[in-house]
């Protein structure tokens, strides 16, 4: 038997089968692929969500992205209090306020570590920003 185990969240679109997995947990630690506001961009009518709002765009992708990870992480068994570390890919540095305007709204006290990295592009022009994590979700 496996020690590894996938965590499926109903609130976050699994990706086709043998491409990744949104979350795998071993060895007590969860860890979330990179998230993007995803479904919401790319077919906004469909979620409900209307147009860019390139004013506060990475603020609101990143929100999403969090969202997300925190479905993942209850799903595998924990909260965001037990979030360790993030990496945060944006596509322009000048703008990363908006992501850690998001980021406030998930997390207080000690926050996670972070890395914050600078890319030309995310998987679909639309991204901004993406985010993944590792949570101890204990064993």
């Amino acid at each position: 038997m496996s020690r590894i185990r996938r965590a499926i969240s109903p609130l976050v679109a699994e990706p086709p089968e043998q491409l990744w997995s949104n979350c795998l947990v071993a060895g007590g630690f969860a860890y979330i692929t990179g998230q993007t506001a995803g479904e919401y961009i790319l077919d906004p009518e469909a979620s409900g969500q209307t147009g860019r709002d390139d004013q506060n765009e990475e603020y609101r992708q990143a929100k999403i992205a969090f969202q997300k990870i925190e479905a993942l992480i209850c799903a595998a068994g924990g909260t965001m209090a037990d979030v360790v570390k993030l990496t945060v890919y944006v596509t322009d540095m000048k703008r990363r306020q908006g992501i850690w305007a998001a980021r406030r709204e998930f997390f207080s006290g000690d926050f996670p570590c972070v890395t914050l990295f600078e890319v030309s592009a995310l998987a679909s022009p639309e991204f901004v920003v993406e985010i993944d994590a590792i949570a101890y979700v204990g064993s």
